[in-house]
């Protein structure tokens, strides 16, 4: 049972150091309402906690229903205070064309939530949950 119990703890420190790598930093804007139709779910509403990938993370349309968990780490620009504490999970539903790459263009309510919608873009880290997608309807 002991060692259960420490390969259950060895497993779930491998996970951690997992996510850290697979993390990525890249900036964020956001688009304000209506959120549809969107590239991915055409006129079916996906809620407001949504985003849109650029092309690259796109893929012709692989990611669409992907969760990302996203956190503001700092403005682009002046704005003093960009950033809000937390973060969010977006699910993507939308192609962004104009989008650099690493760029996520989150809905405007999942923007406000991490960060001061004065600022308008922001250096965010983000990671993907691909189980989350088989999860959630």
């Amino acid at each position: 049972m002991g060692c259960q119990i420490r390969l259950l703890m060895l497993f779930g420190t491998l996970i951690s150091f997992a996510s850290v790598v697979l993390s990525k930093q890249g900036t964020s804007v956001y688009y304000a309402r209506p959120y549809l139709p969107s590239a991915c779910y055409g006129n079916r509403n996906q809620g407001i906690m949504i985003a849109g990938a650029n092309p690259t993370l796109y893929n012709g349309g692989k990611v669409c229903g992907r969760r990302y968990k996203v956190r503001c780490l700092g403005g682009t620009n002046k704005t003093p205070h960009p950033c809000k504490s937390g973060e969010i999970t977006v699910k993507v539903v939308d192609l962004c064309p104009g989008c650099g790459a690493n760029e996520i263009n989150l809905s405007q309510d999942a923007f406000s939530r991490i960060a001061n919608l004065k600022a308008g873009r922001v250096r965010i880290d983000y990671i993907q949950y691909a189980n989350l997608k088989f999860l959630v309807h």
